[in-house]
């Protein structure tokens, strides 16, 4: 059975830090790139990151280029998303997300059940 658990959520002030981390069972991890949406209420969900199964190609959106890294560590199934110098906008429902193609949607194979991340200003 296929899971991708979030984690790392929460709430922050403006110009902080948070590390979100999704782990991946059920499925070959080294084979699929993944990737992180968010979602903010009454918005368009967005891609945020993503990366290649190789781990070799990465993408940021132009929203959190610079602040924002997508990593992944396939000794422990899991990915990430270190985000820094946060903004009341980032403020948004962080989906991982596991994808068998390139992880740029817009459809996906397999979701997370989602993490809360606040950023106060």
């Amino acid at each position: 059975q296929v899971q991708l658990v979030e984690s790392g959520g929460g709430l922050v002030q403006a110009g902080g830090s948070l590390r979100l981390s999704c782990a991946a069972s059920g499925f070959t991890f080294s084979r699929y790139a993944m990737a992180w949406l968010r979602q903010a209420p009454g918005k368009e969900r967005e891609l945020v990151a993503a990366i290649s199964w190789s781990g070799e190609m990465t993408y940021c959106a132009d929203s959190v280029k610079g602040r924002f890294t997508i990593s992944r560590d396939y000794t422990k199934n899991t990915m990430y998303l270190q985000m820094n110098s946060l903004k009341p906008e980032d403020t948004a429902v962080y989906y991982c997300i596991a994808d068998q193609h390139s992880g740029m949607g817009p459809e996906y194979d397999y979701w997370g059940q989602g993490t809360q991340v606040t950023v106060s200003s």
